[in-house]
């Protein structure tokens, strides 16, 4: 049996957590078993998906096979991004610099600020009534 030769990475984003696997093929994007078109309705999610590989010419070298879970769809999409750009490092470590100062490879750490005791919201107070 021969073994498939692929890249392996994980990509995080808010609460969205995507595996992703990059095998030799014509540039086929499958997310959770459907295709990235269909996963992610919005072009421009798309757009963020496929935009690591398009910065490095490598479009049509890859398949990408995508697990995601959690988080909402903008989010895996950045996930989805970030586990891509980490795989490509993987395949060729001289796309690292592109990908460094494209902004690819840094983790977005922003993340949903938790609810505060005696507030109604993460910053909002209660109304406050002198009299």
């Amino acid at each position: 049996m021969a073994k498939i030769e692929q890249y392996h990475a994980i990509g995080r984003r808010k609460s969205a957590r995507a595996r992703v696997f990059l095998r030799p093929g014509s540039g086929q994007v499958i997310v959770n078993g459907a295709s990235g078109d269909d996963y992610f309705h919005r072009e421009t999610l798309m757009m963020i998906v496929r935009s690591p590989m398009v910065l490095t010419e490598t479009q049509s070298q890859f398949d990408v096979i995508a697990n995601v879970d959690g988080g909402g769809k903008s989010g895996q999409a950045d996930a989805v991004k970030l586990g891509i750009s980490r795989a490509l490092t993987l395949y060729n470590l001289d796309l690292r610099g592109t990908l460094k100062k494209g902004g690819f490879l840094t983790r977005d750490a922003r993340a949903k600020e938790r609810k505060k005791y005696g507030q109604r919201g993460a910053r909002a107070r209660f109304q406050f009534s002198k009299r």
